[in-house]
């Protein structure tokens, strides 16, 4: 499915852009920088906006999921809501025209469809991290699945990028920790069939991949930075994503000081991705 014929407009750090449900696997999901969060026109923009959306027709199907503790964030809470449901409107739309302009040349293709869901991945007294899981299918033999992250500073009221939180050029280190993270997950995975990076896949930059706050054992802290690298990004579909934590003891030192505060603990075991099917 063309990317320019459906829009995604969901409010995230990386404003998700899926491609073609039959996706080659040389082509990863693109991800693109921190994007400010705007109201969309149509939708509700205050504390009330709801936790919730779906709709449904005979082209396509979308849901939007938000978890219960945005109600505590009400500026996140609207926006998530209002730019979420722009986003799969506009999937809607390029669904319809899509399926028509197939089914004149004589394919029959089944309803697409998009679910978007939110949820919280850790809080501590300053911030609040969200992980979204986009799953879609717009044809072809499989459906394919896109991550986002939102940093949301509590005090400010406001997003902010992950690399706020630590020291000015640390940009570098954290990369060099996030693709040992993902190697030895990798590794773990594949096995004996495991080849190191440089071979047959590359670790990503910061900007490819989704970060956010890990869960911790300890109330009111983060236990590092939790990484995801959907599919395709560091191996072929079958795989699936990666989930990997760098712990915060490894970058304690690159912390800006108004944040250092903000984490401790042991990382909360987290349930693994099963390989795309």
């Amino acid at each position: 499915m063309r990317t320019a014929r459906i829009a995604v407009g969901l409010a995230a750090v990386a404003a998700l852009a899926l491609a073609a449900g039959c996706r080659k696997p040389e082509e990863a999901p693109a991800k693109r920088g921190p994007a400010p969060i705007e109201a969309a026109e149509g939708v509700p923009a205050d504390a009330a906006a709801p936790l919730t959306f779906s709709e449904k027709s005979a082209h396509a199907e979308v849901s939007l999921n938000l978890p219960e503790a945005l109600k505590r964030q009400p500026d996140l809470h609207a926006r998530l809501y209002s730019e979420g449901v722009k986003g799969l409107k506009q999937f809607v739309e390029g669904a319809v025209g899509e399926r028509a302009e197939m089914e004149a040349q004589g394919v029959e293709l089944p309803p697409y469809s998009r679910t978007v869901a939110w949820t919280v991945e850790a809080e501590t007294p300053k911030l609040l991290s969200l992980i979204s899981m986009t799953d879609e299918y717009t044809g072809g033999a499989h459906g394919n699945h896109v991550t986002a992250s939102v940093l949301w500073d509590k005090a400010l009221k406001r997003q902010i990028a992950l690399t706020a939180l630590f020291r000015p050029g640390s940009e570098t280190q954290l990369e060099k920790l996030v693709c040992d993270a993902l190697t030895a997950e990798k590794k773990a995975r594949t096995g004996a069939a495991f080849t190191p990076p440089g071979q047959d896949w590359n670790c990503p930059k910061l900007k490819d991949v989704t970060l956010a706050l890990a869960a911790s054992t300890t109330a009111g802290k983060s236990a590092g930075l939790k990484v995801l690298a959907d599919p395709y990004l560091i191996g072929p579909y079958a795989e699936g994503g990666y989930e990997a934590v760098v712990p915060f003891s490894a970058f304690a030192a690159l912390l800006a000081p108004a944040y250092a505060d903000e984490f401790g603990g042991a990382p909360k075991p987290a349930a693994k991705e099963p390989a795309a099917g």
